[in-house]
């Protein structure tokens, strides 16, 4: 259980792209709490400085401000790494239908030259961040390999792509790449500010700060909420999977399905929000996003299977942990 006792060979270098992100720097963290090596690549567009500077003076540690665009920088990057931990990407469905080029060049051909690169470095194992937003407008719960539907934004046409070209990466160049296909992942250090953070930051930074939030929609959408830990897990575990596992996309999640809804209430009263008449104060509903998935609920079986993945953060315990961090760090 869980990814504390995982074993690489000694002095094992792991290059963590997007590395001053938030799941990142968590992967950059773990990896340093188990004794090896980091390369961040990160060229903080989206990423923080804040972030990399946590472990500025590590020893272990090695921040490169750099472009997955430029193939240069990959190959650089990618020598001497044993693990690549491919998570440099822009999110967000609404941003992506707004900015498709330069999704496609960046999180379609940037993995691209990651792949590239890890390639030509003799990487050994190639795990990078897939999304559920490859599923689409598939209606059936719960989300199983293999079943996708029509995809709805470019940002999910962006993670299919690159689960595609991972598969090519497998098939004729010998490259273990594993497709890790996050269910909204939240936790420390995700990001709680600007018009596409993800709905738990936002609404913690909010109601702490003494607004309503917004909930795009009736409230009624559901999502598999998965903590950080987790993930830190599936990108380990990926990394120790035989090749009989590669050319794959995985689910990782916890398995369970929360209501937005039922979140904000959740919220509002573990951080004891109160209105002028001291109720629980309602939220304000707005219109639905354009591209998002109404349902989403994980079938984390092939994960187990083939990845040995064996999550241990249900979403009460993650949500705990998170808004504890929030109210220390905001």
């Amino acid at each position: 259980m869980g990814y504390q006792n995982v074993k690489f060979p000694e002095g094992s270098l792991f290059l963590v792209t997007g590395g001053a992100g938030f799941i990142g720097s968590n992967l950059c963290e773990a990896v340093l709490k188990l004794g090896y090596r980091v390369r961040c690549l990160d060229d903080l567009s989206t990423g923080k400085q804040a972030n990399t500077d946590l472990f500025a003076g590590n020893p272990d540690y090695e921040f490169v401000k750099g472009d997955i665009q430029d193939l240069q920088t990959c190959m650089e990057t990618c020598r001497g790494a044993d693990y690549v931990l491919h998570q440099a990407a822009w999110g967000s469905v609404p941003r992506s239908i707004e900015m498709p080029l330069f999704y496609c060049a960046n999180n379609i051909t940037g993995t691209l030259n990651m792949l590239e690169a890890a390639r030509q470095n003799g990487v050994k194992k190639f795990v990078y961040a897939s999304s559920s937003s490859v599923y689409g407008d598939e209606p059936v719960l719960p989300k199983t390999e293999g079943r996708e539907g029509n995809l709805l934004s470019p940002y999910a046409v962006s993670k299919r792509a690159d689960e595609e070209w991972a598969k090519q990466y497998t098939r004729h160049y010998g490259l273990d790449t594993y497709g890790l296909r996050y269910f909204n992942v939240f936790g420390r250090r995700q990001d709680p500010e600007g018009a596409y953070a993800a709905v738990i930051p936002k609404f913690i930074r909010q109601l702490l700060n003494g607004e309503i939030p917004t909930i795009n929609g009736d409230g009624r959408q559901s999502r598999d909420f998965t903590y950080i830990e987790n993930v830190i897990e599936a990108n380990l575990k990926a990394c120790l999977a035989g090749h009989e596992a590669a050319g794959e996309a995985y689910n990782i999640a916890y398995g369970g399905r929360e209501y937005l809804l039922d979140i904000y209430y959740g919220l509002a009263d573990a951080l004891e929000i109160k209105d002028a008449s001291g109720n629980r104060p309602e939220p304000r509903f707005g219109p639905d996003r354009a591209g998002d998935i109404k349902h989403s609920n994980a079938d984390i079986s092939k994960a187990r299977k083939l990845l040995n993945y064996e999550p241990e953060w249900d979403f009460e315990r993650g949500i705990k942990a998170a808004i504890a961090w929030y109210r220390e760090n905001l």
